[in-house]
């Protein structure tokens, strides 16, 4: 096509005057002062918006309306690029049924596709990642050479920078959701890529809020007695069902086949002296009866009395202390790395390296988990920081205008997963999906 973008996916070179399409991004208004800085640096940002609550939270110029069918939408944006040569996409959630769609067709006319995500180096960092994130992630996964590439780097300042509260999270999710309900009508075409519905989510929050005293409590309880019995246990931090890490990025169709092969392999082979703790997600939405399905699955297997289950408390403490931590591919793993825990990753995970995290089978860890090399992980996380880490956050004004500066600024030289963190091909590989193992037996 004539007015399409050249090809650059290989090369950093780009045009020093770009057309950067922002696709949907969080429910926050990081999206919106990114394209006012990136248009500071002389850039033209254009937005496609899909749904009521992205012509909320963008609320600015260049702003165009799609309105047609989900089958329809690659041949409009295909239009779309070549009449407004776009050389740049901007998106978060590339797995949405939309932006894989976006991506492929921007793969194909050489747009140059970034990802903006919830960092990995949580809390107060976010992710900006050239071309994909976990499965389709260029990040390095060869120890040799991230230590290689870091080895000039500084060690990153750890401090927290920026805070945000539940209530503005809550708020711009309000903003953004409950317009999409009740005015469907505008975007009559429109499908979520949520498995819930908005108003059931909230229904559950409202739940988790009014007995958060006494979740927290509990947990915090069991805390204190696993920490005082002193015995050896291993860590298994929820994910959001929800979460396209999971969805996408995993062997598993849901969290709960996830949940029952930790339990099995536990219950099969790890020592009769260690225990399992399950740590619900903090953002978890109520929806799914956690607590029943993991207290069932251990009372099947015989293993009352070597399960907990907490709902609150700190994540970092109860890691700090534990022999290890299993995950399908919470960032939560990256906190137990840091603390020098092993690490056992299910799914696929930019942070899952020979020399990293543990690469012997699941059944074979609760033996004799292996801890992470100390000079691969320091290295890890310093590359990390400088290459595809920015610091800020998605929900307070501090966060979200230091987010967006170190952002656009990157976008505007040229240096998303620089220095040293972009490897062609993608080094990894979307994990298949399994078979649904039939349920534990009496």
């Amino acid at each position: 096509m004539e007015n399409a973008a050249p090809n650059t996916r290989g090369s950093t070179e780009r045009p020093s005057r770009r057309v950067l399409l922002f696709l949907q991004g969080p429910s926050s208004p990081i999206f919106r002062k990114i394209a006012d800085q990136l248009e500071r640096y002389g850039h033209t940002c254009v937005r496609i918006n899909l749904n009521v609550g992205d012509q909320i939270i963008w609320r600015r110029k260049g702003a165009f309306n799609y309105r047609g069918t989900v089958a329809d939408w690659p041949a409009y944006l295909d239009r779309f690029i070549g009449a407004h040569q776009v050389t740049d996409m901007i998106l978060l959630g590339e797995e949405r049924p939309y932006h894989q769609a976006a991506t492929a067709v921007a793969r194909r006319m050489g747009v140059a596709i970034s990802i903006v995500e919830m960092g990995y180096l949580r809390p107060d960092w976010l992710t900006l990642e050239r071309d994909g994130m976990s499965s389709n992630s260029h990040f390095p996964a060869d120890a040799a050479h991230i230590v290689e590439a870091a080895r000039h780097l500084p060690e990153p300042d750890w401090r927290k920078h920026y805070s945000q509260t539940f209530l503005a999270d809550a708020s711009y999710d309000l903003l953004y959701n409950l317009p999409n309900v009740f005015l469907w009508f505008l975007f009559p075409h429109y499908r979520r890529h949520a498995i819930f519905h908005p108003l059931a989510e909230y229904a559950g929050w409202i739940r988790r809020l009014v007995t958060g005293k006494r979740r927290t409590a509990e947990a915090e309880e069991t805390v204190r007695s696993l920490l005082s019995r002193r015995v050896p246990y291993f860590v298994y931090p929820l994910q959001l069902e929800t979460d396209f890490q999971l969805r996408a990025h995993s062997p598993f169709h849901s969290q709960k086949d996830a949940i029952g092969e930790v339990l099995r392999s536990f219950a099969a082979h790890a020592a009769e002296n260690t225990s399992l703790v399950f740590k619900v997600h903090p953002l978890d939405n109520d929806l799914i009866a956690w607590r029943k399905f993991i207290d069932g699955g251990a009372s099947k297997l015989g293993l009352a009395g070597r399960v907990f289950y907490l709902d609150g408390g700190n994540l970092d403490v109860l890691a700090e202390a534990s022999a290890g931590m299993v995950t399908v591919n919470s960032t939560a793993g990256l906190h137990a790395l840091k603390q020098g825990r092993p690490v056992k990753v299910l799914g696929t995970a930019v942070f899952d390296i020979a020399g990293l995290t543990d690469q012997q089978p699941l059944d074979d860890f609760w033996q004799a988990p292996a801890a992470p090399d100390a000079e691969v992980s320091s290295a890890m996380f310093r590359l990390l920081a400088a290459s595809i880490q920015v610091r800020g956050n998605l929900y307070s004004k501090a966060g979200t205008d230091a987010g967006a500066q170190a952002i656009a600024e990157r976008l505007h030289e040229n240096t998303v997963n620089q220095p040293g963190a972009f490897v062609d091909p993608p080094p990894r590989r979307k994990p298949q999906k399994k078979q649904r193992p039939a349920p534990p037996s009496a």
